[in-house]
Parts: C-alpha cells; sequence; structure tokens
C-alpha cells in the first residue's frame, strides 16, 4: 500500500512540475508577445486553461487573466513542494541523500 501511494505521489510531484513549466512558458510568452489575437497566445491559453480553472473557481470577481496566472503558478509550486516532500517522508529517505 506505501509503494502505491508512493507512485501517486510521484505522479502528483511531475504533473505539478510540468504545470509550472507550461505556465512558466505562457507568463514569458505573454510578456513577449502583445497582440492578444497572436496564435502562439491562443496555443498557451488552450494549454494552460485545465491548470487555471481550479484556481479561477476559488478567486472571487474578475481576476485578469496576468494574476490568475500567477497565482495558478504559486499555487502549483505549493503543491510540487508538498509533494516532495511527501515523497521524501514516504519513501523514508533523508534530505540529505537527496
Amino acid at each position: 500500500m506505501n509503494g502505491f501511494v508512493l507512485q501517486l505521489v510521484v505522479l502528483l510531484r511531475f504533473i505539478c512540475f510540468i504545470a509550472l513549466f507550461y505556465l512558466m512558458l505562457h507568463i514569458l510568452v505573454a510578456r513577449i508577445i502583445k497582440r492578444p489575437e497572436h496564435k502562439v497566445l491562443w496555443f498557451f491559453s488552450v494549454l494552460t486553461g485545465p491548470l487555471t480553472r481550479p484556481v479561477r473557481v476559488w478567486l472571487s470577481g474578475d481576476v485578469p487573466e496576468q494574476r490568475l496566472r500567477w497565482i495558478a503558478l504559486m499555487f502549483y509550486g505549493v503543491l510540487w513542494l508538498v509533494a516532495v516532500a511527501l515523497t521524501r517522508l514516504l519513501s523514508g529517505s533523508s534530505p540529505q541523500s537527496l
């Protein structure tokens, strides 16, 4: 059972890392490209849409997209750090060995 939970936490850790990567890329591209109708911005909005949707539910009112991406980046960053800590806890290894 412990091995299965460890595998799930490692999977969550990987998904959060990919989410961080995609959100950082979207933030970077949105700063470089200023035209909202650009196809690259559309691609990243489709790619990160499922990542920002759960965060948008928790926020009240109309939040600008740029701020929503930053909040989602922080959320997935904290979730990734929790997953890293759980991985170390469940695997029984000390922080010095990793």
